[in-house]
């Protein structure tokens, strides 16, 4: 039976829109998923909802600094100061909870000195015009220099350990941390995707000068980034006090280094211009999986280091190769 032209016509739009999709840029989504397949029928504890309540819980202080770097990103940048930033923010946060006993004065004095570093970083990158990878790298031994200080380096301990509760307190089986976490992620692919902010941030990381020849004023949206990061890794840090009810000065990169690698293997280019809060979303939990996985069938955690080294080389030069058959 012939198909009327309705049908037809309709049929040639869905073939049309199938065409348009670039599955390559949704590489992350494959993997993920079967990762998520294999593992489900490679170990029965996997699915245990107690384990998959944890993976949620161990990603979210990752996922709430990895959204906003994944802005800065975009615009064309990078924050090597996550980290410094992070053990700061939990340091001050103690320090203030144990002089005040209050939480919003403790929260809110993690997230300050998180978004004042920022300042520091986006001034220096926006209008001293330093490298971005260079100018964090070293503020970043300065940040991690006033935390000695704020500690007078000893561990910090929480005295009141109800204070636990803003972190691990639960909800419906969640952790607080891991429903903060979600309302961070939403609210910050909110801004990159339905807001003339996350336009502009667009516009600066993909060509700059013909950002600033349209009239915005890409200085401030430069440093606006770093900002936003230095802020969402501030709040990470005063939950991370809250989880553990102690903060230690340190000079460990390890956590801007997770940061980085969940948005770096969730596809954000890291010439900027291209990216996505989901993409970093999805990246999380893929590394996520692969490390409870690792854990599950106990893997020896060398052999993990190397191929969560290579599943990183493999994302960056996927990126690459992306970037060089569009131009």
């Amino acid at each position: 039976m012939n198909d009327t032209p309705q049908a037809s016509e309709t049929r040639g739009g869905l073939w049309a829109v199938i065409r348009a999709v670039n599955f390559a840029d949704l590489g992350i989504v494959w993997v993920t998923v079967l990762l998520f397949i294999l593992l489900t029928q490679t170990s029965d504890a996997f699915l245990s909802s107690a384990n998959l309540r944890n993976v949620l819980d161990q990603q979210s202080l990752i996922l709430i600094a990895g959204s906003a770097l994944t802005l800065t990103l975009i615009g064309g940048n990078f924050d090597i100061s996550v980290s410094a930033t992070y053990i700061n923010a939990s340091i001050i946060t103690a320090l203030v909870h144990n002089a005040t006993s209050s939480v919003t004065l403790a929260i809110g004095a993690g997230i300050a000195i998180g978004a004042s570093f920022g300042m520091v970083n986006g001034f220096i990158v926006a209008w001293v015009r330093i490298n971005s990878f260079i100018a964090t790298l070293a503020s970043s031994f300065i940040f991690f220099g006033v935390g000695f200080l704020l500690s007078e380096r000893s561990i910090v301990r929480v005295v009141d350990r109800d204070f636990t509760r803003i972190a691990r307190g639960r909800d419906f089986g969640l952790t607080n941390a891991t429903w903060i976490a979600a309302i961070v992620v939403i609210l910050f692919w909110f801004i990159l995707e339905r807001t003339r902010y996350g336009r502009q941030l667009f516009a600066t990381g993909g060509n700059p000068e013909a950002a600033r020849l349209a009239g915005i004023r890409v200085e401030w949206v430069t440093a606006s980034t770093f900002v936003i990061a230095g802020a969402a890794s501030g709040l990470a840090g005063a939950l991370l006090a809250s989880r553990t009810i102690t903060a230690q000065p340190s000079d460990d990169f390890s956590f801007v280094f997770a940061v980085l690698t969940a948005v770096i293997i969730g596809g954000t280019s890291i010439a900027g211009g291209e990216g996505a809060v989901w993409r970093t979303l999805l990246g999380a939990f893929f590394i996520a999986l692969l490390t409870n996985g690792f854990n599950l069938h106990q893997i020896d955690p060398i052999i993990q280091r190397l191929i969560q080294g290579g599943v990183i080389l493999a994302a960056v030069a996927a990126d690459n190769w992306t970037r060089s058959r569009r131009s």
